[in-house]
């Protein structure tokens, strides 16, 4: 079983890194070495030496959970009080977006499931729950009735806007169903599910990855290329988002036709691999455009989504297929020992020149993720 081979070698790198990192936020690698997203404004971010990033990303970020989701799955592995520590200083951490409210958007989520949702399920904290229930309500605050959907981005040409990815946060809306006994929580969840299996999800298992709304009448008025090749095509990463979570509904929910969609997507998503094995940013666009770049990011995604949807589905095919992709990701991405990450070659958007083929904390996550379900661990979200 190479996987465990693997893990191995996974553990003791994020081991060595953790050990200096520590409670900061890493985002992308540079030049070997993680930069960090909690700036203290008295010089220039690390993270923006290079890139478009300065302006644009900030303590708030979508991605800030992801390394306290290594240092929680470092814990459960290694069992070393040292990773707890960190991984509880980073939660600590977010409490200024949390605080400052304006920052947040849908992606809550993935911020917090990975932190406080992780460090609530392992010790009970109090604080942590205190988090995970201020997140749990704003993010059901975004919900628009009229079309059933989780407004996903801020600024007032966004009102109307959901993505795919926010599949990946309804977790938090599940759990806090659990923890409070309010049905609510799930309820707002299960809806934006449905709207996202209607509209989102084509009959082949391709994904949109952005979806605007009238956000007074609910309709749907369009559809945009977001982080995309084209419209009509269908991002890697988000339909990894696809895979993954629908078989998150599925687990918490049990609906029959959030798996369906999960195996569908899954499906187009293997049957779209160039010769290589190895995804591109997008899989339905043109091999020879020089843009069409690898982004081990989503491979990773689509492997923990589908060792997940073995263990739901119990039919050991997905497993197979998540093997293959990691098997992929040895032979072209898995970087050396020159690299502080995991994974190179990532891509953050098929139109971002700036931020493609490079690591990315949440590539490192769900390759790790993945490696430990396979090896017995459970998901973090």
């Amino acid at each position: 079983m190479m996987y465990k081979k693997w893990l191995e070698n996974a553990t003791n790198k994020m081991e060595r890194a953790a050990a200096r990192i520590g409670d900061n936020i890493p985002y992308q690698s540079f030049d070997g070495k993680y930069r960090y997203m909690n700036w203290d404004g008295a010089t220039p971010p690390l993270w923006s030496l290079g890139m478009d990033m300065r302006e644009t990303e900030s303590i708030g970020a979508w991605t800030n959970g992801f390394w306290g989701g290594i240092l929680w799955l470092l814990y459960d592995k290694t069992g070393k009080e040292e990773y707890r520590t960190y991984a509880e200083g980073l939660e600590k951490r977010l409490d200024q977006p949390l605080e400052s409210f304006t920052e947040l958007s849908h992606d809550v989520g993935f911020m917090w499931m990975l932190t406080a949702g992780a460090n609530y399920r392992r010790t009970s904290s109090k604080e942590s729950l205190l988090r995970l229930l201020k997140t749990s309500s704003h993010l059901a605050g975004r919900f628009n009735p009229a079309g059933n959907f989780i407004r996903a981005q801020n600024g007032d040409d966004r009102i109307g806007r959901a993505i795919i990815d926010c599949m990946m946060n309804l977790p938090l809306l599940y759990f806090a169903s659990e923890l409070t006994g309010d049905p609510r929580f799930a309820n707002v969840a299960a809806a934006h599910a449905d709207t996202t299996l209607r509209e989102f999800i084509r009959l082949d298992g391709s994904v949109f990855h952005v979806v605007n709304f009238d956000p007074k009448t609910g309709e749907r008025v369009g559809a945009l290329e977001g982080q995309g090749y084209s419209t009509e095509s269908s991002w890697s990463r988000g339909t990894g988002w696809a895979i993954y979570g629908f078989a998150l509904s599925y687990l918490y929910t049990g609906k029959a036709e959030y798996l369906e969609a999960s195996k569908r997507s899954a499906e187009f998503f293997m049957s779209h691999l160039p010769q290589d094995g190895v995804p591109r940013a997008d899989l339905l666009a043109p091999l020879d455009d020089p843009a069409c770049m690898i982004d081990s990011s989503a491979a990773a995604i689509a492997a923990s989504g589908m060792v997940l949807l073995s263990k739901v589905s119990k039919e050991e095919l997905w497993r197979n297929h998540a093997l293959r992709l990691l098997e992929a990701l040895q032979g072209t991405c898995v970087a050396g020992d020159d690299e502080e990450a995991l994974l190179l070659h990532g891509n953050v958007g098929y139109h971002r020149p700036l931020a493609r083929d490079i690591p990315l904390i949440y590539g490192d996550f769900f390759y790790l993720e993945a490696l430990m379900q396979l090896d017995g661990f459970s998901a973090l979200f």
